[in-house]
């Protein structure tokens, strides 16, 4: 059964693997191509809002970010396999 998910999987020199989810933007990686499609699914999931709880301002602080840093929207990224 398809999903009509695109998913692309890429081997980095190092032999690890990306996953990048191009509906989404979201990316994740692995030792393996399973552990990189399931971190995917992971976070995609947690992108999507299904799983996890939102960062609050509070989790921010405690990491050391400033709140007023962090924009409102995703902005696009900056990656080099997100280059076409």
């Amino acid at each position: 059964m398809s999903t009509g998910r695109e998913i692309s999987l890429i081997e980095n020199d190092s032999g690890r693997w990306s996953a990048i989810d191009e509906e989404t933007g979201v990316a994740s990686q692995g030792e393996s191509r399973q552990e990189a499609l399931e971190n995917l699914d992971e976070a995609v999931a947690l992108h999507k809002g299904e799983i996890g709880d939102p960062v609050a301002d509070d989790d921010l602080r405690e990491w050391g970010i400033d709140p007023e840093t962090v924009p409102d929207e995703p902005r696009e990224p900056d990656a080099p396999w997100f280059e076409e």
